[in-house]
């Protein structure tokens, strides 16, 4: 008896201090991020809760000019009280490219109303039991897929565009698999918002493919489709967003030249915001911002045994989101923003950002 009451009190402090040490809202982070196929191709995560409280998150939003409401938006908020600004808590998002297709897997943790949505659910679509939950399908808006969707719990939903959710739920996956994933879940445990990328996503090509004109480097894509891991990752501090942002290759040389590259880039950069054209073409108080940026960032390399390492951090302070604000005014007949000292010119156009 006294060794049964041993054991009880030891497993009970031994939790009580697992759950000191690890708060609800990283308990139920680790959960959802548990539950991404391990075949994605990016694994997007966001701590919405957490991310609400930040300063920084509430200007970037009161400052961002809002959109109108969407339609079915609207309807869909009307008839089931759910606001993904207010209600949505946690979000874990897995992607899984197949040629020029992508499908998505995601968890989410919030306030929801189960009888609400599950009725309008059936409007326009089906339900169906599998194992002991009710697994809804409805057609998507404005489009020829289908969109799969079930409540794990009172605040937990699960929901897809792939097919059978039941067996992706359900799906036994290799330890080495769910390891790799979960190693770089761990080093991105105090970021609220983040994006683990693998190599088959072709981050490279989709960076090129996405960069505006004159800004594409074919150069640093061809670098980063050599690459077996990109993760980015945003965490508030103070006022400001720390970006941290690191590829990862088991090649020493791929690694030494994507720093060479990216110094590289930082320092020319830098240089084009001191030309005189540039000066005369672009918000004063923003090309500082710009060059503040640039100035701050630091790229390091990490060696991690298997793999090496380069980072990227930079922050994005308040005094930049401050002139990229003025600047937009600027451009829409706001007075410019007083020239800083040695700048011959005001800017005529501010709408850079």
């Amino acid at each position: 008896m006294a060794l049964a009451a041993g054991l009880l009190f030891g497993t009970g402090a031994a939790l009580y201090l697992y759950q000191r040490s690890n708060p609800p809202s990283l308990l139920a982070r680790g959960d959802l991020l548990d539950l991404m196929p391990v075949d994605s191709s990016a694994i997007f995560f966001a701590d919405l809760a957490q991310l609400r409280s930040a300063p920084f998150l509430e200007q970037i939003y009161t400052w961002a000019p809002q959109p109108e409401p969407d339609e079915d938006y609207t309807k869909f908020l009307n008839q089931t009280g759910f606001d993904y600004e207010r209600d949505l808590n946690r979000l874990a998002m897995a992607f899984q490219k197949s040629g020029k297709d992508s499908t998505f897997f995601a968890v989410a943790d919030g306030r929801f109303d189960q009888q609400k949505i599950s009725a309008l659910a059936l409007k326009s679509g089906t339900v169906e039991r599998h194992g002991g939950h009710e697994i809804f399908e409805v057609p998507e808006s404005g489009g020829e897929r289908k969109i799969t969707f079930v409540f794990l719990s009172h605040d937990r939903i699960a929901l897809t565009d792939r097919p059978n959710l039941g067996q992706l739920l359900n799906a036994k996956r290799r330890s080495e698999d769910i390891a790799e994933w979960r190693t770089r879940f761990e080093r991105l445990a105090g970021s609220p918002i983040f994006a683990v990328i693998r190599q088959e996503a072709a981050a490279g090509e989709a960076l090129s493919s996405q960069a505006p004109g004159g800004f594409s480097s074919p150069q640093l894509s061809a670098m980063l489709d050599q690459l077996q891991w990109v993760t980015i990752a945003g965490k508030p501090e103070n006022d400001g967003l720390r970006v941290v942002a690191e590829g990862e290759s088991t090649s020493e040389e791929t690694a030494g030249q994507l720093a060479v590259l990216v110094n590289g880039m930082l320092s020319l950069a830098q240089e084009g915001l001191n030309d005189t054209k540039t000066r005369q073409q672009l918000n004063p108080a923003l090309r500082e911002a710009y060059v503040a940026l640039l100035k701050g960032a630091d790229v390091s390399k990490l060696d991690r045994g298997d793999t090496k390492s380069v980072r990227i951090v930079f922050e994005i302070t308040r005094a930049f989101l401050e002139s990229a604000k003025r600047s937009a005014a600027g451009s829409t007949g706001a007075a410019p923003a007083r020239p800083a000292p040695g700048d011959t010119a005001h800017a005529k156009k501010g709408g850079h950002t």
